[in-house]
């Protein structure tokens, strides 16, 4: 009897810590669960940020085995005789360059005694890249249009072989046989001399990746 009367008196928790008690239980799961996907966060940070892409580096151009020496020149520069100077200019820089880009210069590297025809044509097949000089003297010059025709003709696809460079020629007197290849706009001469250098380098490096695939 006195254990009975004992449990009657016991009191009984109140609602408050009922509630209390019970929120607490049904929290913990989703606690859990939170530290859980938080640590599971935090591992995949970690994770992440330990990976660090290597930069890709750029194909050595000058290696012994590079596919440039393929040919005689880098750079063939197509010009009218009005505009040697400016050619000159633009010749010694990509030569001076750390690259030392070998440039076909048609006065000063074609073999006195050959036939005109037979060293443009040389010089055209010969190099990786022809710089296209547009002046108002190209235009007028049958010889010029011819060594562009030759170009076009060794690679018609706008590959970046092809670089064309206008100078005081308004855009509507743009070769029409070149309308599918961008230009540079020579405004500034040491900026548009950098868009060359830069365009005949990708140029050379996108040869050698793609040499060093087809061996793979």
């Amino acid at each position: 009897a006195g254990w009975f009367r004992r449990l009657l008196h016991k009191p009984k928790p109140s609602s408050a810590e009922s509630l209390k008690s019970s929120h607490s239980a049904s929290s913990s799961p989703s606690s859990s669960s939170s530290s859980a996907k938080s640590s599971s966060s935090s591992g995949t940070s970690l994770a992440t940020s330990s990976i660090s892409l290597s930069p890709v580096s750029a194909p050595d151009i000058s290696a012994s085995d590079s596919p440039r020496w393929d040919k005689s020149y880098d750079v063939c520069v197509c010009h009218s005789e009005g505009d040697l100077e400016l050619v000159e200019e633009l010749v010694s820089y990509l030569e001076g360059q750390p690259e030392s880009f070998r440039c076909f210069l048609q006065l000063r590297d074609a073999v006195a005694g050959s036939a005109v025809v037979t060293e443009l044509c040389d010089a055209v097949q010969n190099s990786h890249c022809w710089v296209m000089l547009i002046t108002p003297g190209f235009l007028q010059d049958p010889w010029c249009r011819y060594q562009m025709h030759q170009a076009l003709a060794e690679a018609p696809m706008a590959n970046g072989r092809t670089i064309p460079v206008l100078k005081d020629v308004d855009r509507k007197d743009y070769p029409r046989e070149l309308r599918n290849i961008y230009y540079i706009y020579m405004a500034l001469k040491e900026k548009s001399f950098k868009q060359i250098r830069d365009t005949v380098m990708r140029y050379l490096q996108e040869l050698c990746r793609s040499s060093t695939k087809s061996m793979e």
